[in-house]
């Protein structure tokens, strides 16, 4: 099992549209295969700062939701939004 950090800085005039972006990310991920579950997180002590969790059975099954046209498609648009590319991390299980 993987986990995969994926952080964004998100300016406070551009939280409700990148909200309802990730929405429709989250809408479309529920159904993918490898999928197990996910969380948004918003830092305390540094506003703007946006982590979302995800856990997946696998890299194999992060990778091919990651290569995913749809999924491409609305990342385009939330980078396009913030004005700066969304940070990826995937941690395995010891």
């Amino acid at each position: 099992m993987i986990r995969v950090h994926i952080k964004r800085n998100v300016p406070e005039e551009k939280k409700e549209a990148l909200l309802v972006l990730i929405n429709q990310l989250r809408a479309i991920t529920m159904g993918v295969p490898g999928y197990i579950t996910g969380e948004t997180l918003k830092r305390v002590d540094k506003p703007g700062v946006s982590l979302v969790v995800t856990k997946w059975q696998s890299v194999y099954y992060w990778n091919a939701w990651l290569q995913g046209a749809e999924r491409a498609e609305i990342q385009k648009k939330i980078d396009t939004l913030l004005g700066n590319e969304t940070q990826y991390e995937i941690y395995e299980f010891e």
